[in-house]
């Protein structure tokens, strides 16, 4: 048992206990928040002045600290197993918390990598003209707000929670201040004296908040972000606290929903879906306990099937073996507190008012365990509402191993009942039939952050219903918080201020730091592919040669290709489309840009790797000379090396192929690995 502690400013902050925190699993003392008040005046402060240090790192180097910070909490995550016991949480439920919030830092670290430019200045682009002769142009650029996020995160998942905002707000050079439950605060704060050892981290980059936020949101301003994660309740008077409405502080809510699972007409209970939709269910209800903002709540079947699953499904929960997270044979443990145990039987109590209780009662439920009756266990509940539409489980949640069943008649009466929940994280369609998630899918996204579709073919690789991936977004509308987190890049853009930018290509091209279109190019008379890396100029450009395109390069290209499309080989059916003659493929063109381009011999280019943004804006006929301009437009060092220790980096090439009348015919980047004449 000790007192835990906030760091702020650097300090860890806290000596005098204060508010008993116990064990879910046994009731006894394990810790203690601190009773010493938090000037958060001086957190803010110190956020806002530790930007520069932050920003002293690039986007690239920002990842690859994410990485090692990743690889530093993998190697001491038994630490944290330990801790998590005690938030009667079994070692499934803590893989998902520990080990899914380590994997979300190794994401990150490599969208980061693979998706942001070096420097601190995103430019989303395309530049567009705005005048006639391509003199003044206009942009979009993403950066840095140099203000401090604000995480007030949920006691369910103490670990993943906070790295899963901490690591897009890291790469978007934003200092954090975390405040997690305080039910399971013992969690988060040894995770965070972890991630402190490491060393990894710019002074400020995070801090942690035990207890209350006191008078915290009343010192943000309008370069700060807040996000919370919790009940819709507390999101909504979050969301008009007077210190951010007056300054415009951005909020994202992520909020508890009434998320469902439904399981379509063409799915008999002999196939293999059916049994899916009952481990599916099953498993929300059952994983952590059922406390999920994505659990299953409300499971929507067919009238006709209502028995067959009714039955399934008892059988499944009834052989879920309920206690100490520490037995092997445990598969459920308790919820995060007695207080959390007493919340979950009120709201029970409300949902059997119009529905039969299944399962669940708790008269005869004996958690496995020597001390467990003190903790804060609950049995699996299943409810059924005969009246589907008028259940109190459209806007009543347990938050713990409870779910109503709602049966239905038609599939329009199911969309209906999802419908109902107003706004969910994530639904679940369990169907074969593809007319049917095709059908569906559309009126379900109108309301739901996610939506899975289940069936055999997926099911192997299915992460399933309840899990937030870092590629996708987390999130939904209406009583799920309106709010978005995750999904890629799309995360650590939200910590950024995304500003339009007006001005001469030259100029447009200074501030995004590469390459803009109509910007001087550097004409130089060693080609750019002769360059190594940390050579090269950005805007350092190279002319080609012209080539005159023949009837024998079209012959040729067919013949090496296989490509025999009537517009390049017939003549007549030619004549009859809206370009009048025979043209030369789109991919010869390509082909012979990089003919024209390519310096042959061995040097600094190590391979390409992609090809981004291909057009084809005119074409090219018999007899059209065409000639390309290869520019230099965006560098990322990546820090890295290949296989044979060669220090190496990305550069991406702006490429334009004209023909005689300097008309554009293709547009395209061509991403290269190029290799640093310098050690590192």
């Amino acid at each position: 048992m000790h007192t835990l502690q906030s760091l702020i400013a650097e300090r860890w902050l806290g000596s005098t206990p204060s508010t008993a925190l116990r064990s879910a699993v046994d009731g006894r003392v394990v810790a203690h928040t601190h009773a010493e008040a938090i000037d958060f005046g001086e957190a803010v402060e110190f956020g806002r002045r530790s930007v520069p240090a932050l920003l002293a790192l690039d986007f690239q180097q920002r990842a690859a600290r994410l990485k090692a910070l990743a690889a530093h909490l993998g190697a001491n995550k038994e630490a944290l197993y330990a801790v998590s016991r005690d938030t009667g949480a079994t070692r499934a439920d803590s893989w998902i918390d520990i080990e899914g919030g380590i994997g979300t830092l190794y994401a990150y670290a490599s969208i980061g990598s693979n998706g942001l430019p070096s420097g601190n200045v995103v430019h989303e682009g395309p530049a567009l003209a705005l005048g006639k002769s391509g003199s003044f142009a206009g942009s979009h650029i993403l950066v840095p707000r140099g203000g401090v996020a604000v995480h007030i995160n949920a006691f369910n998942f103490p670990v993943w929670g906070m790295l899963e905002k901490f690591a897009p707000s890291f790469l978007a050079g934003m200092p954090c201040i975390v405040k997690p439950a305080t039910s399971t605060s013992y969690l988060t704060e040894a995770a965070v004296r972890l991630i402190a050892q490491s060393g990894l981290l710019p002074a400020g980059s995070l801090q942690l908040v035990i207890g209350g936020t006191g008078d915290l949101l009343d010192r943000l301003d309008g370069q700060d972000v807040v996000t919370f994660t919790g009940s819709a309740a507390t999101a909504a008077k979050l969301r008009v606290h007077p210190g951010l409405v007056r300054h415009s502080v951005p909020f994202n809510a992520e909020a508890d929903s009434l998320n469902c699972a439904i399981l379509a007409p063409d799915v008999g209970p002999d196939e293999v879906e059916f049994e899916l939709f009952v481990k599916e269910v099953a498993r929300e209800m059952t994983v952590k306990a059922g406390q999920k903002c994505t659990a299953i709540r409300r499971a929507i079947v067919p009238r006709a099937r209502l028995d067959a699953f009714v039955e399934r499904l008892r059988t499944r929960l009834a052989a879920t073996v309920v206690g100490d997270p520490a037995l092997d044979d445990v598969r459920m443990g308790a919820l995060a507190s007695r207080e959390q145990l007493d919340d979950v039987a009120a709201r029970v109590a409300e949902l059997r008012a119009g529905a039969e209780l299944l399962l669940g009662d708790a008269a005869g439920f004996a958690p496995r365990g020597d001390g467990v009756a003190a903790g804060a266990f609950f049995p699996p509940t299943l409810l059924l509402a005969r009246d589907a539409m008028a259940s109190a489980a459209h806007d009543v949640e347990a938050f713990g191993p409870v779910s109503t069943v709602l049966p239905y008649d038609e599939l329009d009466e199911a969309v209906a009942l999802a419908a109902r929940g107003r706004g969910s994280l994530v639904g679940t369609l369990v169907t074969r039939d593809a007319a049917t998630a095709a059908r569906v899918v559309p009126q379900l996204a109108a309301l739901h952050g996610r939506i899975l579709l289940l069936e055999r073919d997926a099911a192997p690789e299915s992460t399933g219903h309840g899990s937030p991936l870092p590629a996708l977004k987390h999130g939904g509308p209406g009583r799920a918080g309106g709010g978005e987190e995750l999904g890629g890049l799309r995360a650590v853009h939200h910590y950024l201020q995304r500003c339009a930018v007006q001005g001469s290509p030259a100029m447009l091209a200074a501030v995004a730091r590469e390459y803009v279109r109509g910007a001087p190019v550097l004409e130089s008379e060693v080609h750019p592919f002769r360059r190594h890396f940390d050579e090269l100029r950005v805007g350092e450009s190279l002319l080609t040669h012209r080539r005159t395109v023949t009837e024998a390069d079209i012959v040729n290209f067919g013949g090496v290709s296989g490509d025999y499309f009537y517009m390049h080989f017939d003549e007549l059916a030619a004549r009859e489309t809206d370009f009048g003659r025979r043209i030369a493929h789109g991919y010869f063109v390509l082909s012979a840009a990089a003919g024209l381009f390519v310096s042959p011999a061995p040097g600094p280019v190590l391979a390409n790797y992609g090809l981004d943004a291909l057009r084809f804006t005119k074409p090219v006929a018999i007899g059209d000379t065409i000639q390309a301009r290869l520019t230099c437009k965006r560098k990322i060092d990546r820090q890295r090396r290949d296989s044979r220790g060669v220090s190496q980096g990305v550069v991406v090439w702006d490429v334009e192929v004209r023909n005689q009348d300097a008309e554009l015919v293709a547009s395209y980047d061509i991403l290269t690995l190029v290799a640093k004449r310098a050690a590192g």
